[in-house]
């Protein structure tokens, strides 16, 4: 009898907690969605890159003599025009080198007068047969010698001025002091840069493209460039496309002309630069809004509609992203269907309605 009574509890515990599971299954809110197919969308879509910002008129200045920084006259975000000086480099040893040279010079002049004396003085006693042969030929290459001697020494005196030239550091044209590498006292090297002077007003984009794609990237292609910290976009055109990955590591770079535009845009912004390809159609390529990938940590999955009528959430390995979209390599079919947007936050098992 009390086995019976225990069967009839359970019985009646079990019935409330089903009726109470309906209840709530039936209260439970139906997430209004949207839903599209694998492969709809159409039109051209892109090849998105990153890259930086730059001058298209940008020097690093440096110099051909080691000394010591005497002095620098200019400071970083300093304006200057063309010839102006901007730094200094001790010269002393330059100074020292020339007193030489003027000596030099002075005394290969002495010695070219005197033998241009001989040779006129011998020239007239070879006509008078007062000379011989031998002697005007030795008095004319000793003339000949002496004149090479002074001219010389003459060039050598113009490579010391060059070498002066060097030790004053001037702005190759009008622009802006954009970075100092070098301090007043420090010891220049040749080749080691010292200012960096740019013209601004004209920029480019230096980026990359894989050689995957670089075929699909020609000389004159318009892009669009997205400046990432102002949030806005600017027109570009491709002027330059590299011929070799040899030392980049199977990446191409690609330089990018901006249009003329009223953003601050300033040398060193990070833009994204989106080239038009291909139709979606061509591609023969799953694609999917990047607004439906769904991240949770390192994985990302799409919501999808299940025989119930419920979300599903479906985990995904993402290929190339063209522009808004972005490719999938497994876990999506291209003529299956996946959920764009709802009207509530979906879940695993969520009930839905498709619109």
């Amino acid at each position: 009898m009390q086995k019976l009574y225990v069967i009839l509890i359970i019985l009646i515990v079990w019935s409330c907690g089903n009726k109470d599971k309906k209840e709530q299954q039936a209260k439970e809110p139906v997430i209004p969605v949207t839903v599209r197919i694998v492969g709809e969308m159409d039109g051209p879509t892109m090849i998105s890159t990153s890259g930086k910002i730059e001058a298209v008129k940008s020097a690093n200045l440096s110099t051909r003599i080691m000394g010591h920084v005497e002095k620098i006259y200019v400071r970083i975000g300093d304006k200057v025009n063309k010839g102006q000086l901007l730094l200094s480099i001790n010269n002393m040893d330059l100074s020292a080198k020339l007193a030489q040279v003027n000596a030099g010079i002075a005394e290969a002049k002495a010695a070219y007068n005197n033998s241009e004396k001989d040779m006129r003085r011998f020239t007239i006693l070879f006509q008078e047969n007062s000379a011989s042969q031998k002697e005007l030929d030795d008095i004319t290459a000793n003339y000949n010698m002496s004149k090479a001697r002074l001219e010389g020494a003459r060039q050598m005196k113009n490579e010391v001025n060059a070498q002066f030239s060097y030790a004053d550091i001037r702005a190759p044209f009008d622009g802006v002091v954009t970075n100092k590498f070098i301090n007043p006292g420090d010891m220049a090297n040749p080749g080691m840069p010292l200012l960096e002077v740019e013209a601004p007003g004209e920029y480019q984009v230096l980026t990359v493209v894989p050689e995957s794609e670089i075929t699909k990237i020609k000389q004159g292609m318009k892009v669009q460039v997205s400046l990432n910290s102002l949030n806005e976009n600017v027109p570009g055109e491709v002027v330059e496309v590299s011929s070799s990955s040899k030392n980049t590591g199977g990446q191409y770079h690609v330089k990018v002309a901006l249009s003329e535009t009223s953003a601050p845009i300033l040398s060193g912004m990070y833009a994204t630069v989106k080239f038009p390809i291909t139709a979606v159609n061509q591609l023969r390529a799953a694609l999917i809004p990047l607004e439906a990938v769904v991240q949770k940590g390192q994985l990302s999955g799409v919501y999808t509609v299940s025989e119930s009528n419920t979300a599903l959430l479906r985990w995904l390995r993402l290929g190339r992203t063209y522009g808004n979209r972005v490719e999938v390599l497994s876990g999506l079919a291209t003529d299956e269907s996946f959920i764009i947007s709802s009207n509530g936050k979906l879940y695993n098992g969520a009930k839905i309605s498709i619109q």
